[in-house]
C-alpha cells in the first residue's frame, strides 16, 4: 500500500502589479506556514507563547539570581579582611570577577565614612615582635602627631 503524500497548492497574491507566490502547506506544519506565508502567528500562537514564556521566565530568574550573587559578595565585602577572604578562598575560578560588579561592589564596600579633616577612629594594633600591642588614642592623648604609612619595605 502506497502512501499518499499531500502537495501543497501554489497560489498567488497580486500586490502592485506584481505576483507573489504563496504556499499552503498541509496543516501539519503550522510554523513552516508561518514562516512562508508573512508570520501569521494564528495556528501557531500556543507554542510560541510557552517557549516565549519560558525564555522571560529564564531570564528573569538569572537576573534574580545575578542580584543575589551580587548582594551576598556586597555583603561578604564589608566584613574584616580574613573572613572576606576565607569567602574568596572557597569561589571557584575567577567567576565573582567575570560575571559580577567586582570592583563596583569592591569601591563601595570599602569607600568608608571618613573624610578629609575627620578624627581617626581608633584602632589598636600588634607590634611586630607580638610583645605588645599599639592603641591609637595613646598618641593622642599625648599630643603627638601620628602619620600612617601603608605600603610594602620588601
Amino acid at each position: 500500500m502506497q502512501r499518499q503524500v499531500e502537495r501543497p497548492a501554489v497560489l498567488a497574491v497580486r500586490y502592485n502589479r506584481y505576483y507573489f507566490p504563496i504556499i499552503d502547506l498541509p496543516p501539519r506544519a503550522p510554523i513552516i506556514e508561518a514562516l512562508l506565508v508573512g508570520w501569521n502567528f494564528d495556528r501557531v500562537k500556543r507554542p510560541f507563547k510557552r517557549v516565549i514564556r519560558g525564555l522571560i521566565a529564564t531570564i528573569c530568574g538569572l537576573a534574580l539570581l545575578w542580584l543575589i550573587a551580587s548582594a551576598a559578595i556586597y555583603r561578604v565585602m564589608l566584613r574584616p579582611p580574613e573572613k572576606f577572604a576565607g569567602v574568596m578562598a572557597r569561589i571557584p575560578g575567577p567567576v565573582a570577577f567575570l560575571v559580577l560588579p567586582f570592583e563596583t561592589l569592591w569601591l563601595r564596600a570599602r569607600a568608608g565614612t571618613l573624610h578629609i579633616g575627620d578624627v581617626a577612629p581608633d584602632f589598636t594594633l600588634t607590634m611586630l615582635d607580638k610583645t605588645s600591642t599599639v592603641q591609637l588614642s595613646s598618641f593622642t592623648a599625648q599630643g603627638k602627631p601620628v602619620v600612617l604609612v601603608f605600603g610594602s619595605y620588601t
